[in-house]
């Protein structure tokens, strides 16, 4: 823009650290570090100072929604807000509806992200609402592919070839293993004691201090942004599958992108059984937006309408067989199998 445009904007944005200078805002968005507690500190002094009516947001992109409004007097006024990192360069947002959240309030936050830009996509409460929801589930099996013989190269190049702009290794480490160490942590609180154990590669990863891009080392090793295949983190891999008494053995790029997408669909059928997202497209438009999902292959859900739902079904019990629990597969994908039905017939529900 020219420099009087940049100028009269940069004009209109006021810094402050008082708590007091927001006291006439229309709509407050919280975006502080991913931690229930300080975010209930913030919102339990932005409820005593915002006036009435005012929308209070969360940037959460994992923590309870209900459990944030919950601290406040007038929770029908609280929603998520989920804007996707970089901010400024992604166009997806999640407007996460609490039990609470007022119609209202909602549509207004539908409208705001229609204003700043986004691609809003209206989602319930859960942990990781939908597109991180469904993320860490094929992140997890993508790591247990790792511990039975794959390593990240194998798994991201697969996913690219598929058409994804980056593997998921890639984007952790761009991310920040970090990042995903910590909501696993936080996850893991709330795990059953009788639930499936987790993958430990990418916990001793972040432990080792290899925290992606940012410290020059992750699941690969970097100069300047180039991942390069580290030795050492094949190493710690292959250590991991000796002390899990795992036999390595070599897994094909066909197993490698059936597991990945097929616990990608299975794990968004029960975001719809749960009322998470509302309609199949809503899925396959946050990954569109939000996860650089091919968009010629339409989205995870209408993809798998396209390879057919009984040989993604077939994939899952498949698993299940081979793998345990965690491939349970979805009441909901076995409802649509067994009534010679797709994901699009869900779209007018």
């Amino acid at each position: 823009m020219k420099p009087a445009e940049r100028d009269t904007r940069m004009a209109r944005i006021t810094g402050t650290l008082e708590y007091d200078d927001l006291a006439q805002a229309d709509a407050v968005v919280e975006a502080v570090f991913e931690d229930i507690t300080i975010k209930k500190e913030v919102f339990r002094k932005l409820d005593a100072v915002v006036k009435p009516g005012a929308i209070l947001a969360t940037n959460t992109s994992t923590l309870d929604v209900d459990d944030i409004a919950g601290v406040t007097k007038r929770p029908g006024e609280v929603l998520g807000l989920h804007f996707f990192s970089p901010a400024p360069i992604m166009r997806l947002l999640e407007v996460v509806r609490g039990k609470a959240t007022l119609p209202e309030v909602m549509a207004s936050g539908m409208s705001l992200g229609k204003a700043l830009g986004k691609t809003a996509v209206p989602v319930g409460v859960c942990f990781g609402f939908v597109g991180n929801r469904i993320m860490l589930r094929y992140a997890l099996e993508a790591e247990f592919l790792l511990e039975e013989g794959a390593l990240p190269q194998d798994v991201d190049r697969v996913l690219r070839d598929f058409g994804l702009p980056m593997g998921m290794f890639g984007m952790a480490d761009l991310a920040g293993v970090d990042v995903f160490y910590f909501i696993r942590q936080h996850e893991a609180k709330m795990r059953p004691k009788d639930a499936e154990r987790l993958p430990q590669i990418l916990d001793k990863i972040a432990q080792a201090k290899r925290y992606g891009q940012k410290t020059g080392a992750g699941f690969y090793r970097y100069e300047g942004r180039t991942p390069s295949p580290d030795p050492e983190v094949e190493k710690l891999i292959v250590e991991e599958s000796k002390r899990l008494d795992i036999t390595r053995r070599k897994i094909s790029d066909d197993e490698i992108l059936r597991r990945c997408v097929a616990a990608m669909v299975n794990e968004g059928a029960r975001v719809l059984e749960e009322n998470i997202a509302y309609r199949p497209s809503d899925i396959d438009v946050i990954y569109i937006h939000g996860f650089g999902f091919p968009a010629w292959r339409g989205g995870p859900m209408f993809h798998a309408d396209l390879v057919g739902l009984p040989k993604i079904l077939a994939d899952v019990e498949e698993f299940h067989r081979r793998f345990g629990k965690r491939w349970q597969p979805s009441a909901l994908l076995v409802k649509l199998v067994k009534d010679g039905k797709s994901f699009a017939s869900l779209q007018g529900r």
